[in-house]
């Protein structure tokens, strides 16, 4: 199966170091990060759960809940777990799916075989809470993930869903954003945007970032 943006996140029922998890029924009304890992007790992957475990607050204040997943048993996740709470200095309070018969790695298409036949690639997506694929990136296995940049995207989603504009390069929240194409009525304009706007060009519109409350921020 091959997964496009705007498609809907595939449900699944499956084992997990919390428990069956029950995958659109755990996500809820949340925004969902679901990310793949080769297999339990790889470095690079260590070092991205303790990261993943240590944004928690960054993850709540968006609603955003993190699952992780790769194809090993519950009781080899169970026992990496307790190295990546003692090596990165973390408690890791997220699931960790067991993906022992590949249900998920093949729903979500995880496993590319010019890369590995049976290992899941380090794949992640952001799923909204209508249940759709937003953001799909596949890094390669010698690559860890800029968790920042995931954080990122998901304020640039969470935006851009609330208002008629779209974030420029390398934007970060707070700074400047852009009017989208579509939005041509100059008094609509006025009322979405009341701190106006810079026409670099007719088709590039700059305006200031009109989300005034960032999670509580």
């Amino acid at each position: 199966m091959t997964l496009r943006l705007g498609d809907p996140a595939p449900d699944f029922e499956q084992d997990s170091t919390e428990g069956t998890i029950h995958f659109h029924e755990w996500l809820g009304d949340s925004w969902g990060i679901l990310f793949s890992h080769p297999a339990d007790f790889t470095p690079v992957c260590t070092t991205e759960l303790g990261l993943t475990a240590k944004l928690k607050d960054e993850f709540a204040r968006r609603n955003v809940k993190a699952i992780a997943l790769s194809v090993d048993p519950v009781e080899s996740h169970g026992d990496w777990v307790k190295d990546i709470n003692e090596t990165q200095g973390c408690t890791v309070n997220f699931p960790i799916i067991a993906d022992h018969d590949k249900k998920v790695s093949q729903l979500y298409d995880m496993i590319h075989p010019n890369a590995s036949a049976t290992l899941t690639v380090r794949s992640l997506f952001v799923i909204d809470p209508n249940k759709k694929v937003r953001l799909m990136i596949t890094y390669p296995a010698s690559t860890g993930r800029n968790f920042n940049e995931v954080l990122r995207v998901v304020d640039s989603l969470q935006l851009t869903e609330e208002h008629k504009v779209a974030t420029p390069g390398n934007w970060e929240r707070g700074e400047d954003v852009v009017i989208v194409p579509s939005l041509q009525d100059e008094q609509e304009i006025k009322q979405r945007f009341p701190k106006g706007y810079k026409a670099v060009r007719p088709y590039l519109r700059m305006t200031p970032d009109p989300k005034t409350n960032w999670g509580g921020e």
